[in-house]
């Protein structure tokens, strides 16, 4: 690559030399300022003008001409085939987040806005469950009480009432994420 370099800028030295010593005058008479440049001299200018450029993108391009070649590019990825869906649907962008942006959820609101007004449900008295219970507990118990409670088998006024009690309490404390959120603002109270 450094001889290639080398080669290409004497080159370009020579044709400028060249066009220096075409345009001296040895008799001394007048200084020629007119610029007179011969077709030898007009193809000299183009291929070292081309040739330096052939370089700048060889040099340009030398990480891609030189790479490599890995097992990885001999075999058919599912990845490899529609780069630009993983480009934007990346996994890696979902957690991140912006210096002094919080990402609040809608369930992170409600509960916030409940909690302010302290209308915040005790969900865990809801299921008749203690706050340290497993997700298999609160599984058997929701079922239970959905099995007792339910309007098809309990004929009571409020019964549909309590079934969306029992139903969002179950929603809220079966999931890892909502039930972490919920014991925080719960707690607060």
């Amino acid at each position: 690559m450094k001889n290639l370099g080398i080669i290409i800028l004497g080159i370009i030295f020579i044709s400028i030399i060249q066009n220096v010593s075409g345009q001296s005058d040895n008799t001394g008479k007048k200084l020629q300022m007119e610029l007179i440049v011969t077709d030898e001299q007009k193809v000299i200018l183009f291929i070292s003008f081309t040739l330096a450029v052939i370089g700048l993108f060889v040099y340009l391009a030398r990480d891609i001409i030189l790479r490599r070649k890995t097992s990885y590019d001999s075999t058919e990825f599912d990845s490899k085939n529609d780069k630009t869906y993983e480009k934007y649907h990346s996994d890696w962008s979902d957690d991140y987040e912006e210096f002094g942006f919080r990402k609040n959820s809608k369930e992170d609101k409600e509960f916030r806005i409940a909690s302010q007004n302290s209308s915040l449900p005790d969900y865990y008295k809801i299921l008749e469950i203690p706050q340290n219970a497993t997700h298999e507990e609160i599984k058997k118990q929701y079922r239970e009480l959905a099995k007792k409670i339910h309007p098809d088998k309990n004929k009571g006024e409020k019964s549909e009432e309590i079934m969306v009690q029992i139903n969002k309490a179950y929603e809220i404390l079966s999931n890892k994420e909502l039930r972490k959120k919920y014991d925080i603002y719960i707690n607060k109270n």
